[in-house]
């Protein structure tokens, strides 16, 4: 049904047929959903004049309140359009690709007579050559060892290398040629960072032929020991050609794939540069319009490439598999953003076909992996209401734990469960101050005050359990600061360890409701040793895994805090 708050007949009379972007806002001007067409008017018709709508989109169209019209010269610009708002407003009805994490590269410093090699993430400010980007910092890693071993070229620090006397480590076991001692002569050592550049430019075949003329040279002028050394380096490029190369493929591509199952999408994206498959990412953006691959595949690729990325770091090539509606307009907006022509294929035969078969494997594969983790939070959700004897089933949990070093630097963290597991982006520390050092309950006590007061002033959502790490003590703390702030509706309990402190050996404590009848009147009992109940879960019980779990992960963020804060302490000067 259209919604009866926005007059979209009179909207669409003045709607233009050119291609652009529109946004659709709620009633308070909030960004509902950022969409890019065409024909405009043809696009924005398809959500009112009654066409077959799922049952999310129809929610969706039932909250507009206005609809914002920006009108583009060609579709590709209004991708480009499309694209910058999604990122500026992330609109909740939009394919979000969330996850900002940027790529790491293998540095290579052109600034000093011994150049370094190193891993890189971040801003590219440095001096020199960024060889990437790779799909994983393990990747990067993997690559750097394999360098380290052939080529030699130095990865220590800047402040390590020029305060060397004496070779180190790396020189012993020849992974090093010790430039920092002057053990190389700086044109032997050109020649080293030469070859690696080649190497990391997919010129390895390059590589194997001037190495192979070197040692024919060594070898005809007697200098065996040389042409040994040269032998070793071209049979271990070999090697990793064999692992990495498919016959007959070279060039730079990458292959997105998606799969859908239970409402649950799966974006898998394999690197492959130079001929050579540096590993794969997967991605698992949210749903909410019941959107196919193709919908999926076309919103990632163009965040992914238009947002994500540099020129340098865009392929001449993706391969996917589903077929685009908009494929021309994404592979003129991508050329553009890349600087040159690249293509987006979909249908490919031979090594290409395996390539795209190996990764829509692998995606189906990590989205059943993810299924099959949500349903069993599920199951512990489920177990956790029966063992609790609760009305329904709790949605949010949080933990409090404290940590500190004999009363020094503590931190309280607060980490927060829903359905689907940890829910990092609420998680909280808390620098506790102003307490005698070591006294756990004031601690404890400050820490739920500053939580709580701002979630009673409306700054987040309340949740249905709080766990607290600790014993009667610490419930009672809890306990108290609730009734001050008069809340009444979070459940509270207590996780108290075993007298051995071994898992499945502990012992929750449940305070009875604050307000007890006694003499038929209602009064309040907040001594937690008269109305508390303990109970103990089976070691095999879903819900006591999911209470060590969030236990677990409350002391892990806690000592992670405790730790920076006493080791940035240490650092200052008195």
């Amino acid at each position: 049904m259209p919604p009866s708050t926005f007059d979209y007949e009179r909207f669409l009379k003045t709607v233009t047929a050119k291609p652009g972007v529109y946004q659709m806002l709620d009633a308070g001007g909030a960004v509902l959903y950022v969409g890019k067409a065409k024909n405009l008017k043809n696009r924005l018709g398809s959500y009112f004049r009654g066409g077959p709508l799922n049952g999310k989109t129809m929610a969706m169209v039932g909250r507009i309140g206005s609809v914002q019209v920006t009108v583009t010269n060609t579709e590709s610009e209004a991708l480009l359009l499309e694209q910058n708002l999604i990122k500026q407003y992330r609109p909740p009805y939009n394919i979000l690709l969330r996850d900002d994490k940027s790529y790491p590269y293998i540095y290579l410093s052109t600034d000093q007579a011994y150049p370094q090699l190193s891993f890189h993430r971040g801003a590219k400010k440095g001096k020199g050559r960024y060889f990437g980007p790779y799909p994983s910092a393990g990747a990067v890693r993997e690559s750097l060892n394999f360098l380290q071993k052939v080529f030699k070229v130095r990865q220590c620090d800047d402040s390590f290398f020029r305060n060397r006397s004496r070779p180190c480590l790396q020189f012993q076991i020849n992974r090093c040629t010790a430039p920092c001692v002057n053990a190389i002569t700086p044109e032997e050592y050109a020649q080293d960072v030469r070859f690696t550049e080649m190497f990391l430019s997919g010129h390895s075949a390059e590589v194997v032929s001037e190495l192979a003329n070197a040692m024919d040279v060594a070898a005809s002028t007697l200098d065996f020991e040389r042409a040994a050394i040269l032998r070793d380096r071209i049979q271990q490029l070999q090697q990793i050609q064999a692992r990495q190369y498919i016959e007959g493929e070279i060039g730079n591509l990458d292959i997105a794939v998606c799969a859908i199952h239970a409402s649950i999408a799966c974006v898998q994206l394999l690197y492959v540069r130079d001929g050579r498959i540096l590993g794969s990412r997967s991605y698992f953006p949210t749903l909410h319009l019941d959107e196919t691959e193709a919908d999926v595949l076309d919103q990632f690729i163009a965040q992914h490439y238009l947002s994500g990325l540099g020129a340098h770091d865009i392929p001449a090539e993706i391969l996917i598999n589903a077929e685009l509606d908009d494929q021309p307009a994404l592979e003129e907006a991508i050329a553009i953003a890349r600087g040159r022509k690249m293509q987006i294929t979909q249908r490919v035969r031979g090594n290409r076909a395996k390539w795209l078969e190996l990764a829509i494997t692998t995606a189906q594969q990590n989205l059943a992996t993810r299924i099959a983790n949500r349903q069993t939070q599920s199951q512990r959700f489920d177990a956790l209401q029966e063992a609790l004897g609760l009305d329904e089933i709790p949605q949010r949990l949080e933990c409090f734990d404290i940590s500190h070093s004999s009363g020094e630097a503590a931190v309280a963290s607060c980490v927060v469960f829903d359905g689907s597991g940890p829910l990092k982006s609420d998680y909280r520390k808390f620098n506790i101050q102003g307490i005698t050092p070591g006294d756990d309950y004031a601690a404890m006590q400050q820490a739920l005050s500053r939580r709580y007061a701002r979630l009673k002033r409306g700054e987040g959502k309340m949740p249905d359990i709080l766990f607290i790490d600790g014993g009667k003590g610490q419930v009672a703390q809890a306990m108290a600061v609730l009734e001050e702030l008069q809340i009444d509706e979070v459940l509270v309990i207590g996780i108290a360890k075993g007298a051995d402190r071994k898992p499945g050996l502990e012992t929750l404590i449940r305070p009875h409701p604050r307000h007890v009848q006694k003499n038929g009147e209602a009064t309040t009992d907040n001594s937690i040793e008269n109305s508390a109940e303990e109970l103990m879960l089976p070691r095999d019980s879903a819900a006591l895994h999911l209470i060590q779990h969030i236990r677990d992960e409350a002391h892990r963020f806690a000592v992670a805090g405790h730790t920076a804060r006493r080791d940035k302490k240490r650092r200052e000067s008195t």
